[in-house]
Formats: structure tokens, sequence, C-alpha cells
């Protein structure tokens, strides 16, 4: 059974920065599409990034590329998100998703992921 696991969510400052973990049980990364998606209070979940598995490339929103960066070690079966420059407005739950069969023009949509954490509280306020 696949599993995905978040940590590394916790209060900060804006300007400052924070790494979040996906942890992976169940399978290997190879062959997955990762990606994080967030949450802020009464918003819908909103993709953030990912790492699409044909390619390797990574993807990212507008409103975070630049500051935020996504990456993976296989080996650790661990996928990153490094927030740097954190702003009031990355505040949310952020959640972990994985799928093997996602094609590239679904990667940013909430319903092409089959496989989901349950998510770990960033909250960026002075």
């Amino acid at each position: 059974q696949v599993q995905l696991a978040e940590s590394g969510g916790r209060l900060v400052e804006p300007g400052q920065s924070l790494k979040l973990s996906c942890t992976l049980s169940g399978r290997t990364f190879r062959g997955y599409t990762t990606a994080w998606f967030r949450q802020a209070p009464e918003k819908e979940r909103e993709f953030v990034a990912a790492i699409f598995r044909n390619s390797g490339n990574n993807y990212y929103a507008d409103s975070v590329k630049g500051r935020f960066t996504i990456s993976r070690d296989n080996t650790k079966n661990t996928m990153y998100l490094q927030m740097n420059s954190l702003k009031p407005e990355d505040t949310g739950i952020y959640y972990c998703a994985g799928d093997s069969t996602i094609i590239l023009s679904s990667i940013r949509s909430i319903g092409g992921y089959d496989y989901w954490g349950q998510g770990t509280q960033v909250t960026v306020s002075s």
C-alpha cells in the first residue's frame, strides 16, 4: 500500500526559509510523478510544484517560482520542498501527492493524483 507522509511544517516569520519533506512507503519514487499542493484557510487546494516522472523536470506555480525548489532523493524515497523568502500568503496546509500514470498536462490538477499525504501546516506570520 502506498503511503505518503509530510513533515517539517511550522510557524515562521516573513522572509524566512523552511524545508518540507515527504516520505513514500510501499513503493519507490521511480516511475512516479510527485507534487506539492497547498490549501489556505477557506480556499481551494492549489498546485505548488511537481517533478514529472518521465523527464524529471520540475514545474512550479507562478506564485512560488524563484522562491521554492522541489527536489527528490530516490534512494531515500523522500521528496523535498525548499521554501525561501516566505510570505504570509504562503500560509496553509501543504500536501504531497503522487501518481504513476499522470500525463504532463494534468500535473497541476488535484484529480490527477491517486495518492496523498495528510498534510503539514505552514504558518508565515510575524
